[in-house]
């Protein structure tokens, strides 16, 4: 059996989600015919309480969209410097739109509103960027799976408001964050200018995300997403995926959270791991001692058919998921204790 926690990317469709799949009623979204892809962006923008929403093939796609229509080229955005649209979309905000990034120096990948006021205050001359946009990853990836406090993002979107900047959301795992605060899509809405929304990770479909926002933002977003080549044609496939996590696989995302969290507990017993950062979600990271490889551990599990990933810096990854079991989770917690 192999046990694969790289991601919670790796999920396959259920057999609920497969048969959606089959049955979707399909059209040519590029002519915004495929009525299951319409009816997904409905559902989403209803979901947050906002106008419109736009179906995307990746997350990246959606953050970068969402990057391009907030910005000019030589505009400044500010993210902390653990944000995945600064690490892990390929430069893209420099590629694409052209900004600066400002990076601030937060606590696994979140900063204070404080922060966040310091680094935008200050006189505005010509020997600097126009500051124009924020970037806030819910939950964190870098950081651990961490979930903002959501009293400090209506903080941030304070002074987001006093300083006239966008404000948008990588919410790539944002369901998460809901299911472990107890929150709900609609806060998210009011606050938020633009947010994209994963499908693929914990909520278990193949492909896709999408982006929700204003009228005026999501009809700026489909013209970039044709520009970046994200058109689709019989996408209601896809989309009927999503309808599907969306309605049925939400809730189940506790699930991940406490065979995450059962995890640590295990390796803070473990005498080889040096560290285990907080779990609030489906991610663990942990650290091993010095005297152990990292690389060498990854390669020693793998050999046991435990699947691992490196975060770089000493960090180790896991990720819960839809396919992680509690048989493959009773496997896995037995070979941690024998390492």
């Amino acid at each position: 059996m192999e046990i694969n926690l790289i991601s919670d990317t790796v999920t396959k469709p259920t057999e609920g989600m497969l048969k959606a799949m089959t049955n979707a009623e399909v059209g040519d979204d590029v002519f915004g015919a495929d009525p299951t892809v319409n009816l997904l962006q409905d559902k989403v923008a209803k979901l947050f309480g906002m106008e419109a929403a736009l179906f995307f093939p990746s997350g990246t796609m959606a953050n970068q969209a969402a990057i391009k229509i907030h910005t000019q080229p030589g505009d400044r955005m500010f993210c902390d410097k653990w944000a995945h649209v600064y690490n892990y979309e390929g430069g893209g905000a420099a590629f694409n739109s052209g900004v600066t990034s400002y990076l601030i120096d937060g606590d696994r990948g979140m900063f204070t509103a404080e922060q966040l006021e310091n680094a935008v205050s200050g006189r505005a001359d010509i020997h600097v960027p126009f500051n124009r946009l924020v970037c806030i990853e819910n939950t964190t990836n870098k950081g651990g799976g961490a979930c903002w406090d959501f009293e400090e993002l209506v903080k941030i979107g304070k002074v987001t408001r006093d300083y006239n900047l966008a404000y948008h959301l990588d919410g790539a795992r944002l369901f998460n964050a809901l299911v472990a605060q107890n929150e709900t899509p609609q806060q998210y809405g009011e606050l938020f200018d633009t947010i994209s929304i994963c499908l693929s990770k914990g909520l278990g479909a193949p492909v896709g995300s999408v982006l929700v926002g204003s009228k005026e933002h999501i009809e700026k977003a489909l013209r970039v997403r044709k520009l970046f080549g994200g058109g689709m044609r019989q996408a209601g496939f896809l989309a009927a995926a999503g309808i599907y996590a969306l309605d049925n696989l939400v809730n189940r995302l506790a699930d991940d959270h406490s065979r995450a969290k059962a995890i640590g507990e295990v390796l803070e017993s473990c005498s080889y791991v040096k560290k285990v950062e907080p779990i609030e979600t489906n991610i663990v990271i942990f650290y091993v001692n010095d005297t152990i490889d990292s690389i060498d551990f990854i390669e020693k599990m793998k050999q046991k058919g435990i699947l691992l990933i490196s975060m770089g810096e000493g960090k180790l990854r896991i990720v819960t998921h839809l396919d992680f079991t509690d048989e493959m989770l009773t496997i896995l917690l037995s070979e941690l204790k024998s390492f």
